[in-house]
């Protein structure tokens, strides 16, 4: 490959600009927008334009005419980048708008779970706040409120009396808490067990997964605190370290979604994301996404063996079935460094320092720049904050204890001021 176009900017895209130019060490990457350490890999450089900006990021790859487009995020899934480019002929990595439904409507994926008998937890889709307030009045606590929509993995609210419940639904129904993400709210039962995650590549008909992981989404340790995007993740998971081909997981959840997919005519190609809760009573889907989980790409990626070009060629070809992807039999684990005022606004620009770190480790990049005029707090040239997951640490070990003993071991060296993380990741 001579040019690739990755879109995106945060740790994911990290990660995946690391294995896009270690399997294609001569291509020139661009990467939009990318961030300040994405802009260090050598031959690559960051191109200006919001993810969300498609008509900026068409015109540019018409420009560049790449071999291929590589699209990360949520938001350009949504809003069908992909097909804007399959319909300018040019080779795109990720599934079309139709079949990212999956996760950019919470209210479509539960009625889609529904239809194929894919195990779900019980749930009622509303629009009308009055409606949703009565149905909440019916419900045993804890209860779950998610806004349908895409809220940067924070648009779920876990309420532990209908009294609670109803507030929330108000704020984000009433309120716009997420803004038109929480215009349609699904309220679910709340379902006890331990939460997994199992991605797969796709290619329309054919999948392969990948090593299970477990993300820590609350702010806090000991899983207190609100729901973020994700405070670190580890691989494989304890809950469920290994899925066989003849696994229930398989059987009952993985296989009708993608036939589910092809039979409703949303033929899926890219990455899908099976955020699934392992319960006494089996084990059932907490929500699709239709791309990488952040952190969890961070997290899995580096186990890759098999050439990451590859995969995704045999993705857009229909032709995965063809390729025996390996993974090295390892752990990994990957721990966020956030801003202190997470998941809530965030003050940007504080000056970050970054000792030396253990040759094992790797340093992600997520919401990162070098100073400009924006900035308040830093010099010039400085590398500063930009959000509020801002960094990522992460190994692979022979076990998920050594990686642990790695990560904490190194993390202190990462400073900017109010940096916070959670001690517990992989404990």
């Amino acid at each position: 490959m001579n040019k690739i176009i990755l879109i995106g900017g945060g740790g994911r895209e990290h990660a995946i600009a690391n294995q896009l130019r270690k399997d294609a060490p001569k291509a020139k990457l661009y990467v939009i927008p990318g961030n300040a350490g994405i802009a260090m890999i050598p031959n690559t450089e960051c191109v200006p334009i919001a993810a969300t900006d498609i008509n900026g990021i068409m015109n540019f790859a018409r420009e560049q005419a790449p071999d291929l487009v590589f699209v990360a995020p949520d938001d350009p899934i949504a809003l069908g980048l992909v097909d804007r480019l399959h319909d300018a002929g040019i080779r795109a990595f990720g599934p079309t708008q139709a079949a990212g439904e999956v996760e950019w409507s919470k209210a479509f994926s539960k009625d889609f779970m529904q239809r194929h008998n894919i195990p779900t937890a019980k749930y009622g889709t509303f629009i009308d706040f009055e409606l949703a307030k009565r149905y909440v009045e019916t419900m045993t606590p804890p209860i779950v409120l998610k806004a349908s929509g895409l809220a940067l993995g924070k648009g779920v609210i876990i309420s532990y009396s209908v009294c609670d419940a109803i507030v929330s639904l108000k704020e984000m129904m009433l309120n716009k808490k997420f803004g038109d993400a929480s215009s349609t709210v699904v309220i679910e039962e709340f379902m006890e067990g331990t939460e997994v995650t199992l991605l797969a590549f796709v290619d329309g008909e054919n999948f392969a997964i990948m090593p299970t992981s477990q993300d820590h989404k609350r702010a806090f340790d000991n899983d207190q605190g609100p729901n973020t995007g994700g405070m670190g993740c580890f691989s494989p998971a304890k809950a469920l370290p290994t899925i066989s081909p003849d696994h229930d997981v398989i059987k009952t959840i993985v296989e009708p979604t993608i036939q589910g997919l092809i039979k409703e005519g949303r033929v899926y190609k890219g990455v899908i994301y099976f955020g699934l809760m392992v319960t006494e009573r089996g084990t059932k889907v907490v929500e699709y996404n239709a791309r990488f989980g952040d952190p969890e790409c961070q997290t899995i990626l580096p186990l890759l063996k098999t050439n990451f070009i590859d995969i995704i060629d045999a993705c857009i070809d229909g032709t995965l079935d063809k390729i025996d992807i390996k993974w090295e039999d390892k752990a990994a684990l990957c721990v966020v460094i956030a801003s202190k005022e997470y998941p809530e606004a965030v003050r940007k620009g504080y000056p970050i320092t970054i000792g030396d770190l253990h040759k094992d480790v790797t340093l992600i990049h997520c919401a990162t720049l070098r100073t400009d005029e924006c900035t308040e707090f830093a010099n010039d040239n400085e590398l500063v904050t930009n959000g509020g997951r801002v960094l990522n640490v992460t190994t692979i070990s022979d076990t998920i204890e050594k990686a642990r003993n790695l990560v904490y071991n190194e993390i202190d060296k990462v400073t900017f001021e109010g940096a916070r993380y959670r001690t517990d990741i992989g404990a």
